[in-house]
């Protein structure tokens, strides 16, 4: 059972960020350049970072663990993220001229999740998943999982072999633990993610893969706080509720909840915050949203648990 002390932290860890998201994006940063066109050529830079707070605000609203303030908070950024996408109209269109691309599907799969829906994009999506120009896009093993997660998410008829695709992936060779490195790490981080659809199947996780991470967590996440690499600090605590009775402790935790800042900015690694308020939540923001997921996983998971007991 994970101690009070840890649902705690992780309550106040995961709440301050979203705060901290939430007033950022209510002063303007984040948004999608006035100038963004269907043709970017570059999705990280356009509208991932919008996608990634999509997805912890999403959870926060699928998993309904947290309290009211931060429930209206979750939803108040999702309405945001919904309208600079024009509803779904961006993203639609972005498949529509590039249908071999991914990214429309998973941003949109975070909105869904929550409610947001686009029929003309799902209409689309499901007749492109018939070509088969739309399978041989060669991308990470990790992030074929992704996109596979995403269908099922937002409910297309799709029939992957999860085993073949988790069976491909880094995590699933189970190689020697201590070939882990900073991109393995997170590798490792959104196999589990994906396969358990973010804590919500935990039975998603193959067994053998499952022992192996449990077993060779702790090692790893005293690796990474020990270096000050956060962001993959909290990611490893979100893997470690994903895959059933945390095996971590208080550590991770307590780490984190000592570098966050007092208005809930959590840096990503031990470099000095400065810079320019864009500046640095470009840096940052990443963070902040792999801490409200951990947060909120956390808690799920805790009171799954319980209701379980």
């Amino acid at each position: 059972m994970t101690d009070t002390h840890v649902l705690g932290t992780a309550q106040r860890l995961g709440s301050r960020a979203l705060s901290w998201l939430h007033a950022a994006h209510r002063d303007g940063l984040g948004r999608i350049p006035d100038n963004t066109l269907i043709d970017f050529a570059d999705a990280d830079n356009a509208y991932k970072p919008l996608g990634e707070v999509a997805l912890a605000a999403s959870l926060v609203l699928r998993d309904g663990v947290s309290g009211p303030a931060d429930t209206r908070t979750a939803r108040e950024l999702l309405d945001g993220c919904w309208a600079q996408l024009r509803e779904g109209d961006l993203l639609y269109e972005r498949q529509l001229h590039h249908f071999t691309m991914t990214d429309p599907l998973e941003t949109y799969g975070h909105f869904a999740r929550a409610g947001y829906r686009h029929p003309r994009l799902e209409e689309l999506l499901d007749s492109l998943a018939r070509l088969r120009a739309a399978h041989a896009e060669e991308i990470r093993p990790n992030r074929r999982l992704g996109v596979a997660n995403a269908r099922r998410v937002v409910g297309l008829d799709h029939r992957p072999d999860w085993e073949a695709l988790a069976l491909g992936t880094w995590l699933g060779a189970r190689p020697e633990p201590w070939a882990v490195n900073w991109m393995t790490g997170y590798d490792i981080t959104h196999t589990v993610f994906h396969l358990t659809d973010w804590g919500a199947r935990p039975d998603g996780l193959p067994e053998p893969m499952r022992d192996y991470v449990r077993d060779w967590l702790p090692v790893w996440l005293d690796v990474w706080a020990e270096v000050g690499q956060w962001d993959l600090v909290a990611e490893l605590l979100v893997v470690d509720a994903c895959c059933g009775e945390p095996t971590t402790g208080r550590q991770g935790w307590d780490a984190l909840a000592a570098v966050q800042h007092e208005d809930g900015l959590l840096p990503r690694d031990s470099d000095p915050v400065d810079g320019d308020r864009e500046r640095v939540f470009l840096d940052h923001q990443h963070t902040a949203v792999v801490a409200v997921v951990a947060g909120d996983v956390t808690l799920a998971r805790a009171l799954r648990a319980t209701a379980a007991g």
